[in-house]
This record gives C-alpha cells, structure tokens and sequence, in this order.
C-alpha cells in the first residue's frame, strides 16, 4: 500500500511537471489588463519588489501576511485601483524583495525602509491596509510616521499577540518554531519542502487528507522543470495555494525571529498603539482558543479589545472570515477600504 501511494504521488507531481502547463492563477491576466505591473526599487541595501496600479486616485499601499507576497492581493486590487493609486509590496523576507538577513529580523529595521519606500517611491501620505504581520508594520508606520500615514485599515493583525514570550502560545508559533529548527540545524535543503513535511497536520486540516507527500512531489518536479517562476500548485484551494507561492519565496529567518522575540525588540506594541493619531480600524478575523489555551489566530477578544482600547481613534469590526480577509471574503473587504478611505 505504501508503495502504491508513492507511485500515485509521484505520479501527480509528474503529471504537474511535463504534461500540465504550468498552472498560472486568472489574475495575473486580470491585474495586467486594468494596469497592474511589477517593479523594482533600490532603497538603501534593500531590493523591493512591487506591483504598482493606475494612478486613479489617492496613494494606497498594501501590506501582505506574513508567508504571503503581493500577489495575496490579487483579487481586490483590480477593484481598488478604480479608486487608488495602489501600490502592493513584498517587503523583507517575502517575495522577490531583496535584503539583508539582519534587516530581515527586526521590525522597525523593515519599518525604517518602508518609510524611505513611501518617500522616495510613492512621494505623498497614503492610506495604508496591513495584514497579519503587515498590520504590525503599518502599526509602525502609523505610530512612527504620522505625517506619512492618512489613515490605516489593520487587518486581523499580530499585535500583542506576537510580543515574546506571548507569542509562544499561539499557533503561528508552531511555524516560527520550525523556521528556527531550519536554521539551528544548518539545513541548506529546500525549505519549502522542509515546511511542508513538517507541516503534515496544517495540509491535513485545510484539505481534508494527507496531501503533504504528493504535494512535496508537485513542488519539486515544478521548481526542477519551471525554475525561478513562482509556484502555484492546481488542485489546493485558494488560500493555500497563495501561500504556498509565498512560502516558495519565505526566508525563514522572518519566522524564526518571531520564535526566539528578536523581530518584535525595540518596539513595544502598547506604546505605538498609543501614538498612532490617524484614523484606524480594526479588522478582526475567527479564532479559538484550544483546549490546551494555545490562540488559534491572530487576535483574542481580550487582544482585540486592548488594541481599540489604546488607538485615540479605532473603530472595529468582527470580519467571519479565515486569517486573510482580503483574501477569503474580498468583496466585504473592498467595501470597508472604499468606505473608510473614501468618506
């Protein structure tokens, strides 16, 4: 039986590799039709890579989850670019963003080049949407450059909840934790398959079976026969499939810095809550507490309320949507940045 199950897995990888046409998602058509276009920018030491939309309006940049890029934006940024001036960034560690491994681990290292992105790049305050991780920085942002931030949309962000040691106690951690592994045993294999075999349970979760074999299989035949293109495996839903592209690109050291509380040094979450003077709302996914009392997502209710509490100006809304808003219910989240940014 398992030799059979081998052959299938290999099989399918097989079929991805030589028979299927790269799969390549709608969107990138759709983004190119209406004007979407990626772009490279040196600031310092780092290599941004973005996507930047028509100039029909104000300056609006995305921040994208932590193990996403850019692209997890691609099916609200037709719509917004109606309105905005969009621009969507890989920022540190992601994508096709280029940086140095210390600037990697520290958040107002990333923060610091963000702002001179914004400067040098945009050239005019923005609104500004974060998620997850990205919503810590536009955190930063806000808090550490109000004369460049309008207003900010944080979407289901980690704040508090990725300060350490609390960070240990949440899901994301048992990520973090295998980022840090890689590295303290000096792995020099591919991460992404080292993240998906040790990732059997999350694949398991989100599709329903053990698809961590075949899916190692696709990976490896598709990076062998299509190098340097990103990979978007088929047959995984939409989320997954999205961040399986980002993690192609992840530099583990991002997570890792998560794990042993580098990331968060020198920039205490309650404080810049305090100091952010523009208009914020906040956007607050599901989550559970498991019985072990590890938090299953970004933000408990106690966290979400704190974060309100201390933002002078913050509204908030409780999203019924996974993690990646933007991404599971685009159409609610077009309708908030629109009506936030807009009236």
């Amino acid at each position: 039986m398992k030799i059979f199950k081998i052959l299938i897995y290999s099989l399918i990888g097989l079929l991805t590799a030589f028979v299927f046409k790269p799969y390549k998602d709608p969107y990138h058509k759709k983004l190119a039709k209406v004007g979407f276009f990626e772009k490279r920018a040196q600031i310092g030491n780092v290599n941004f890579n973005y996507v930047e939309g028509p100039d029909n309006g104000p300056a609006l940049l995305l921040l994208h989850a932590q193990h996403m890029d850019w692209y997890s934006y691609s099916r609200v940024l037709p719509t917004l670019s109606k309105s905005f001036h969009v621009f969507a960034i890989d920022y540190h560690g992601h994508g096709k963003t280029v940086s140095d491994i210390e600037s990697i681990k520290n958040v107002n290292k990333i923060g610091k080049d963000l702002t001179d992105f914004i400067k040098i790049v945009i050239k005019e305050p923005i609104y500004l949407s974060g998620n997850s991780s990205g919503g810590i920085l536009a955190a930063w942002l806000a808090s550490t450059e109000p004369e460049l931030v309008k207003s900010v949309v944080l979407e289901d962000p980690a704040l508090l909840s990725s300060e350490y040691p609390r960070v240990l106690e949440t899901i994301a951690d048992k990520s973090f934790a295998i980022c840090s592994k890689f590295i303290e045993e000096g792995d020099s294999s591919n991460f992404l398959i080292y993240w998906i075999d040790s990732c059997k349970d999350f694949f398991k979760r989100q599709i329903g079976f053990n698809v961590a074999p075949m899916l190692v299989s696709s990976v490896k035949s598709y990076q062998k026969n299509h190098p340097g293109e990103a990979i978007e495996i088929w047959y995984l839903p939409k989320i997954v499939r999205l961040m399986m592209r980002g993690m192609n690109y992840y530099n583990p050291n991002f997570g890792a810095a998560f794990h042993n509380g580098t990331w968060n040094e020198g920039f205490d979450h309650q404080e810049a809550l305090r100091n952010i003077e523009c208009p914020a709302i906040l956007l607050h996914a599901n989550f559970k507490i498991m019985e072990d009392g590890t938090l299953n997502g970004a933000l408990s209710q106690e966290e979400a309320d704190k974060i309100v509490e201390l933002i002078p100006n913050c509204k908030y809304m409780r999203i019924d949507s996974q993690h990646v808003i933007h991404l599971d219910k685009p159409e609610e989240y077009i309708e908030i940045i629109n009506n936030f940014f807009c009236h």
